[in-house]
Protein backbone atom coordinates (compact mmCIF):
# COMPACT_ATOMS: atom_id res chain seq x y z
CA UNK A 1 0.00 0.00 0.00
CA UNK A 2 1.13 3.57 -0.24
CA UNK A 3 1.09 6.24 2.62
CA UNK A 4 1.82 9.75 2.58
CA UNK A 5 4.12 9.46 5.91
CA UNK A 6 7.61 8.86 5.14
CA UNK A 7 9.23 5.91 5.69
CA UNK A 8 12.75 4.45 7.20
CA UNK A 9 14.09 1.37 7.40
CA UNK A 10 16.90 0.84 10.24
CA UNK A 11 18.95 -2.23 10.81
CA UNK A 12 19.71 -4.06 14.28
CA UNK A 13 16.67 -2.42 15.89
CA UNK A 14 16.64 -4.58 18.78
CA UNK A 15 17.93 -2.75 21.27
CA UNK A 16 20.26 0.27 21.87
CA UNK A 17 20.77 3.15 19.15
CA UNK A 18 18.34 1.18 16.69
CA UNK A 19 15.77 0.47 18.88
CA UNK A 20 15.42 4.05 20.48
CA UNK A 21 15.78 5.03 16.84
CA UNK A 22 12.38 3.06 15.91
CA UNK A 23 10.93 4.55 18.69
CA UNK A 24 11.83 8.41 18.14
CA UNK A 25 10.82 8.11 14.51
CA UNK A 26 7.89 6.07 14.96
CA UNK A 27 6.88 8.95 17.58
CA UNK A 28 7.14 11.70 15.44
CA UNK A 29 4.87 10.02 12.72
CA UNK A 30 7.28 7.80 10.54
CA UNK A 31 6.49 4.52 9.14
CA UNK A 32 8.83 2.18 10.63
CA UNK A 33 10.69 -0.81 9.23
CA UNK A 34 12.19 -2.42 12.52
CA UNK A 35 15.00 -4.97 11.51
CA UNK A 36 16.72 -7.22 13.53
CA UNK A 37 18.12 -10.97 13.39
CA UNK A 38 15.46 -12.36 16.16
CA UNK A 39 12.21 -10.10 15.06
CA UNK A 40 10.05 -9.73 17.97
CA UNK A 41 6.53 -8.92 18.01
CA UNK A 42 5.20 -5.17 17.64
CA UNK A 43 1.49 -3.70 18.34
CA UNK A 44 2.81 -0.34 17.16
CA UNK A 45 0.68 1.48 14.54
CA UNK A 46 2.85 2.28 10.97
CA UNK A 47 5.73 -0.14 12.37
CA UNK A 48 6.65 -3.03 10.64
CA UNK A 49 9.42 -5.80 12.38
CA UNK A 50 11.16 -7.95 10.03
CA UNK A 51 13.92 -10.09 10.55
CA UNK A 52 17.29 -8.76 9.02
CA UNK A 53 20.79 -10.49 9.03
CA UNK A 54 23.31 -7.97 7.46
CA UNK A 55 25.22 -11.28 7.00
CA UNK A 56 22.12 -13.00 5.09
CA UNK A 57 21.92 -11.41 1.37
CA UNK A 58 18.24 -13.39 1.25
CA UNK A 59 16.82 -11.73 4.58
CA UNK A 60 18.42 -8.62 3.38
CA UNK A 61 16.29 -8.55 0.21
CA UNK A 62 13.27 -10.06 1.84
CA UNK A 63 13.28 -7.24 4.58
CA UNK A 64 13.46 -4.86 1.56
CA UNK A 65 10.33 -6.66 0.21
CA UNK A 66 8.69 -6.65 2.80
CA UNK A 67 8.69 -3.01 3.45
CA UNK A 68 7.74 -1.82 -0.06
CA UNK A 69 5.07 -4.23 0.37
CA UNK A 70 3.73 -2.50 3.51
CA UNK A 71 4.39 1.13 3.11
CA UNK A 72 5.19 1.30 -0.61
CA UNK A 73 7.95 3.31 -0.28
CA UNK A 74 11.54 3.91 1.61
CA UNK A 75 12.70 7.49 2.12
CA UNK A 76 15.70 6.61 4.17
CA UNK A 77 17.94 3.55 5.01
CA UNK A 78 19.58 3.74 8.56
CA UNK A 79 22.67 1.28 8.64
CA UNK A 80 23.16 0.94 12.05
CA UNK A 81 23.57 -2.90 12.96
CA UNK A 82 26.47 -3.69 13.96
CA UNK A 83 29.17 -4.83 17.14
CA UNK A 84 32.76 -4.37 18.48
CA UNK A 85 35.35 -6.84 18.32
CA UNK A 86 38.17 -5.80 20.73
CA UNK A 87 41.05 -7.58 21.90
CA UNK A 88 44.51 -8.87 21.00
CA UNK A 89 45.14 -9.12 17.15
CA UNK A 90 47.44 -12.34 17.67
CA UNK A 91 45.13 -13.70 19.57
CA UNK A 92 41.98 -13.48 17.29
CA UNK A 93 41.16 -16.20 14.57
CA UNK A 94 40.89 -15.06 11.45
CA UNK A 95 37.05 -16.00 11.73
CA UNK A 96 36.57 -13.29 14.08
CA UNK A 97 38.57 -10.83 12.57
CA UNK A 98 36.35 -11.76 9.04
CA UNK A 99 33.17 -11.50 10.83
CA UNK A 100 34.09 -8.26 12.10
CA UNK A 101 34.28 -6.56 8.78
CA UNK A 102 30.99 -8.51 7.50
CA UNK A 103 28.69 -7.19 9.87
CA UNK A 104 30.26 -3.66 10.35
CA UNK A 105 31.36 -2.66 6.81
CA UNK A 106 29.70 -5.52 4.38
CA UNK A 107 26.79 -5.92 5.83
CA UNK A 108 26.49 -1.97 5.74
CA UNK A 109 27.16 -2.17 1.73
CA UNK A 110 25.24 -5.32 0.60
CA UNK A 111 21.94 -3.39 2.78
CA UNK A 112 22.64 -0.29 0.63
CA UNK A 113 22.78 -2.08 -2.72
CA UNK A 114 19.40 -3.59 -1.77
CA UNK A 115 18.17 -0.34 -1.06
CA UNK A 116 19.51 1.87 -4.02
CA UNK A 117 18.03 0.85 -7.28
CA UNK A 118 14.08 1.95 -5.39
CA UNK A 119 16.06 5.51 -4.53
CA UNK A 120 17.33 5.79 -8.06
CA UNK A 121 14.00 4.82 -9.73
CA UNK A 122 12.63 7.44 -7.60
CA UNK A 123 15.28 10.03 -7.55
CA UNK A 124 15.67 10.62 -4.39
CA UNK A 125 16.70 8.92 -1.08
CA UNK A 126 18.54 9.52 2.25
CA UNK A 127 21.25 6.69 3.73
CA UNK A 128 22.74 7.76 7.43
CA UNK A 129 25.48 5.63 8.22
CA UNK A 130 25.71 5.30 12.11
CA UNK A 131 29.84 5.48 12.27
CA UNK A 132 31.74 6.42 15.79
CA UNK A 133 34.21 8.37 17.11
CA UNK A 134 36.15 5.24 16.59
CA UNK A 135 35.83 6.20 13.43
CA UNK A 136 38.47 9.22 13.99
CA UNK A 137 40.35 7.90 17.21
CA UNK A 138 41.55 4.93 18.48
CA UNK A 139 41.99 3.13 21.22
CA UNK A 140 44.35 0.78 22.25
CA UNK A 141 42.75 -3.51 21.31
CA UNK A 142 40.30 -1.58 18.87
CA UNK A 143 42.27 -2.68 15.56
CA UNK A 144 39.41 -4.71 14.28
CA UNK A 145 36.61 -2.47 15.49
CA UNK A 146 38.31 1.09 14.47
CA UNK A 147 39.47 -0.64 11.06
CA UNK A 148 35.45 -0.95 10.48
CA UNK A 149 34.98 2.69 11.31
CA UNK A 150 37.74 3.95 9.15
CA UNK A 151 35.98 2.00 6.35
CA UNK A 152 32.89 3.45 6.86
CA UNK A 153 33.91 6.51 7.19
CA UNK A 154 35.64 6.51 4.33
CA UNK A 155 33.41 4.59 1.96
CA UNK A 156 30.62 6.89 3.08
CA UNK A 157 32.27 9.91 2.45
CA UNK A 158 33.17 8.57 -1.29
CA UNK A 159 29.96 7.30 -2.05
CA UNK A 160 28.07 10.26 -1.18
CA UNK A 161 29.43 12.33 -4.74
CA UNK A 162 28.36 9.01 -7.06
CA UNK A 163 25.32 9.08 -5.02
CA UNK A 164 24.85 12.72 -5.76
CA UNK A 165 24.27 12.54 -9.06
CA UNK A 166 20.78 10.14 -8.59
CA UNK A 167 19.55 12.47 -5.94
CA UNK A 168 20.29 10.17 -3.38
CA UNK A 169 22.04 11.78 -0.17
CA UNK A 170 24.81 10.05 2.33
CA UNK A 171 25.59 10.81 5.81
CA UNK A 172 27.36 9.73 8.61
CA UNK A 173 26.38 9.69 12.19
CA UNK A 174 29.47 9.59 15.01
CA UNK A 175 28.10 8.79 18.21
CA UNK A 176 30.20 8.00 21.29
CA UNK A 177 30.47 5.70 23.82
CA UNK A 178 26.30 4.85 24.20
CA UNK A 179 24.73 3.69 27.20
CA UNK A 180 23.74 0.79 25.63
CA UNK A 181 24.81 -3.72 25.23
CA UNK A 182 27.89 -2.34 23.84
CA UNK A 183 29.53 -4.06 26.49
CA UNK A 184 27.63 -6.94 26.62
CA UNK A 185 26.36 -9.02 23.61
CA UNK A 186 27.19 -6.16 20.95
CA UNK A 187 30.79 -6.35 22.48
CA UNK A 188 32.77 -9.37 21.87
CA UNK A 189 36.67 -9.59 23.57
CA UNK A 190 39.87 -12.01 22.66
CA UNK A 191 42.76 -12.93 25.06
CA UNK A 192 45.11 -15.12 25.83
CA UNK A 193 46.17 -15.05 29.25
CA UNK A 194 49.30 -17.10 28.00
CA UNK A 195 50.17 -13.89 25.73
CA UNK A 196 51.67 -12.85 29.02
CA UNK A 197 53.46 -9.10 27.55
CA UNK A 198 50.30 -8.08 26.52
CA UNK A 199 48.87 -8.34 30.15
CA UNK A 200 49.13 -5.20 31.45
CA UNK A 201 47.62 -3.18 28.86
CA UNK A 202 44.59 -6.01 29.10
CA UNK A 203 43.93 -5.26 32.39
CA UNK A 204 44.49 -1.25 31.72
CA UNK A 205 41.95 -1.57 28.95
CA UNK A 206 38.68 -3.14 31.23
CA UNK A 207 39.82 -0.43 33.60
CA UNK A 208 39.16 2.30 31.20
CA UNK A 209 36.30 0.18 29.86
CA UNK A 210 34.33 0.93 33.35
CA UNK A 211 35.02 4.87 33.05
CA UNK A 212 33.76 4.98 29.63
CA UNK A 213 30.36 3.22 30.54
CA UNK A 214 30.14 5.59 33.40
CA UNK A 215 29.96 8.76 31.58
CA UNK A 216 28.26 7.67 28.15
CA UNK A 217 25.55 9.25 26.43
CA UNK A 218 22.31 7.63 26.62
CA UNK A 219 21.27 6.15 23.04
CA UNK A 220 17.83 8.63 22.44
CA UNK A 221 20.64 11.52 21.95
CA UNK A 222 21.66 9.73 19.23
CA UNK A 223 18.16 8.74 18.18
CA UNK A 224 17.47 12.77 18.00
CA UNK A 225 20.83 13.65 16.08
CA UNK A 226 20.16 10.91 13.55
CA UNK A 227 16.68 12.00 13.09
CA UNK A 228 17.70 15.86 12.81
CA UNK A 229 20.34 14.03 10.06
CA UNK A 230 17.01 12.74 8.80
CA UNK A 231 15.42 15.67 8.12
CA UNK A 232 17.39 18.97 8.44
CA UNK A 233 17.29 19.39 4.65
CA UNK A 234 21.30 20.36 4.86
CA UNK A 235 23.99 18.74 2.53
CA UNK A 236 25.95 18.21 5.77
CA UNK A 237 27.48 15.09 5.88
CA UNK A 238 28.77 14.46 9.38
CA UNK A 239 26.81 15.06 12.66
CA UNK A 240 28.59 14.19 16.07
CA UNK A 241 26.30 12.50 18.51
CA UNK A 242 26.26 13.65 22.18
CA UNK A 243 28.09 15.47 24.70
CA UNK A 244 30.89 12.23 25.09
CA UNK A 245 31.41 12.34 21.59
CA UNK A 246 31.96 15.94 21.06
CA UNK A 247 34.21 16.26 23.80
CA UNK A 248 36.69 13.58 22.76
CA UNK A 249 36.09 14.74 19.00
CA UNK A 250 37.16 18.15 20.01
CA UNK A 251 40.14 16.93 22.20
CA UNK A 252 41.56 14.77 19.23
CA UNK A 253 41.02 18.10 16.90
CA UNK A 254 43.00 19.99 18.94
CA UNK A 255 46.27 18.69 19.04
CA UNK A 256 48.79 16.92 16.72
CA UNK A 257 48.94 13.20 16.26
CA UNK A 258 52.08 12.98 18.84
CA UNK A 259 50.41 14.70 21.86
CA UNK A 260 46.62 13.23 21.35
CA UNK A 261 48.40 9.75 21.22
CA UNK A 262 50.65 10.12 24.03
CA UNK A 263 48.17 11.18 26.00
CA UNK A 264 46.40 7.51 24.97
CA UNK A 265 49.35 5.99 26.10
CA UNK A 266 49.96 7.89 29.07
CA UNK A 267 46.36 6.46 29.88
CA UNK A 268 47.06 3.17 29.60
CA UNK A 269 49.90 3.22 30.90
CA UNK A 270 52.67 2.14 28.65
Amino acid sequence: MTNERKTILITGSSSGIGRATATYFHDRGWNVIATMRNPEPSTLDNVLVTRLDVQDPDSIAAAVDAGLERFGRIDVLLNNAGYGAYGLLEATPMDKVRRQFDVNVFGLIETTKAVLPHFRANGRGLIVNVSSVGGKVTFPLGTLYHGTKFAVEGLSEALHYELATIGVSVKIVEPGFVNTDFGGRSFDFTNDESLAEYQKLVGAFYSALSEFAAGGDDASVVAEVIFRAATDGTDQLRYTAGPYAAELLGQRAAVDDATFIGGIRQQFGF
